[in-house]
């Protein structure tokens, strides 16, 4: 598609677009007493209008039903959680039995590495990428103490070659053929926080798979945002956060993944709690612990429904919206941010240099723009004239235009609130 710079064109391809209407369902901060453009959706997505009728609900039966609600509510506690399966199946690529929600996405990828991270003398590395987001390193580095190893010795970083902002697939592969044997665990961000590269997962599990090591993924920015197919690629294990791309509301639950090929394997060493007991068992009390035959296998603890309400409105909007329209949506928009920053660069006397990579498979929904001969004193500009961005060290503004919420038009506002800055700031 040929783009322009104008906001009639912009506007031209909102008439067009068949999600324009969800960006009523979101509430938008202001300022200045105008509607944000809002580009932080993968820190923290809007709030869907829909989610206050799911709370309350749970607010109204714990008023009406107290202890009743487990089993009497409208959507019983006690189950709350099944009906994420159907849904966030459909976004991750999963069958129903292989996802549920729980904690926090830290804490999954804990409980699941105790899963799939058992260390022998032999075969003890893991694999990730360099500059992970730095949840993943301290976790990392703490379970590789709680087994008394060497973090130097085990925690194997695929680095990016000097002067890329991205890491090669080839050098993933090599850095798994290079370990080789020594291999346990790979565990990657399935998109990279920072400059938004998305690994290919496929490839990258299959490989690892030929040394007989566990894959596992953080989704944080990729559920909700990219293709995913964890079943058919046979990914081991997965956990992603819902407050990004799935606007379930700061800090909410997480959602995660195990594949079936695991469920009845019951050597897996896991920390047990009553709410992954067998289901239909699970009100006997029973002294020994017996573990359910799916995902829910993984649960420890009963759930906290009103933290899930939230998440439970957000993918009932998705199941409606479909991941394919949203990725044709995302992958239009994010072109077309691409095109307005180049046309702005045009512009002014100033250099964008856009680190995400330009190959639209290796990309969703973010651009990652380093500022040269821009400061921080830019990113405040645009904070104070309402377009609400992210900021990383060193010279880095992060820009995610949401395909449920932002619009084209948005896109060329941004565009021209980012041109008066550079200009007033020189």
């Amino acid at each position: 598609m040929d783009f322009q710079n104008t906001r009639e064109f912009a506007q031209q391809l909102d008439a067009q677009d068949e999600l324009s209407h969800y960006r009523n369902e979101f509430i938008f901060p202001k300022v200045n007493g105008k509607q944000v453009i809002y580009f932080t959706g993968n820190s923290l997505g809007l709030q869907p209008k829909r989610t206050k009728a799911y709370v309350d609900e749970v607010m109204n039966d714990w008023a009406n039903l107290a202890v009743e609600g487990h089993f009497y509510a409208d959507k019983p506690w006690w189950d709350y959680q099944e009906r994420f399966c159907q849904p966030l199946s459909e976004i991750v690529g999963a069958k129903p039995s292989e996802v549920s929600v729980m904690n926090t996405l830290t804490v999954n990828l804990h409980l699941l590495m105790v899963s799939f991270y058992k260390p022998t003398p032999k075969k003890y590395k893991i694999i990730c990428e360099e500059k992970a987001f730095p949840s993943d390193q301290y976790m990392f580095q703490s379970q590789v103490h709680f087994h008394g190893l060497n973090p130097e010795d085990t925690i194997v970083e695929i680095k990016r070659r000097e002067g890329e902002h991205n890491i090669r697939l080839e050098d993933v592969l090599a850095k798994i053929d290079e370990v080789g044997d020594e291999l346990a665990l790979v565990l990657i961000g399935g998109v990279n926080y920072y400059t938004g590269q998305v690994f290919d997962i496929k490839t990258i599990t299959e490989a690892g798979h030929k040394y007989g090591a566990y894959v596992g993924w953080d989704l944080a920015h990729a559920a909700g945002n990219i293709e995913l197919k964890l079943n058919e690629w046979k990914v081991d294990f997965a956990a992603w956060c819902s407050y990004k791309y799935m606007n379930s509301g700061p800090g909410n639950a997480s959602g995660y993944f195990v594949h079936e090929s695991h469920h009845n394997d019951l050597d897996l060493p896991r920390f047990a709690g009553w709410w992954g007991h067998n289901k239909e068992r699970r009100f006997l009390m029973e002294p020994n612990f017996d573990p359910a035959r799916n995902a829910e296998g993984w649960q420890i603890s009963n759930l906290p429904i009103l933290s899930l309400a939230p998440y439970l409105a957000s993918v009932h909007m998705f199941a409606e919206v479909g991941m394919q329209k949203l990725i044709k949506k995302r992958n239009l928009i994010t072109a077309y941010l691409e095109y307005i920053l180049h046309e702005i660069d045009k512009e002014v006397d100033s250099t964008f240099e856009i680190i995400t990579p330009a190959n639209q498979e290796e990309r969703a929904c973010q651009l990652s723009v380093f500022l040269h001969g821009e400061g921080r004193s830019l990113f405040d500009y645009l904070m104070k004239n309402g377009v609400i961005t992210d900021w990383r060290e060193p010279n880095v503004i992060r820009l995610a235009p949401v395909p449920l919420y932002t619009s084209f038009e948005d896109m060329y506002e941004f565009g021209q609130v980012l041109k008066t800055g550079i200009q007033s700031l020189h």
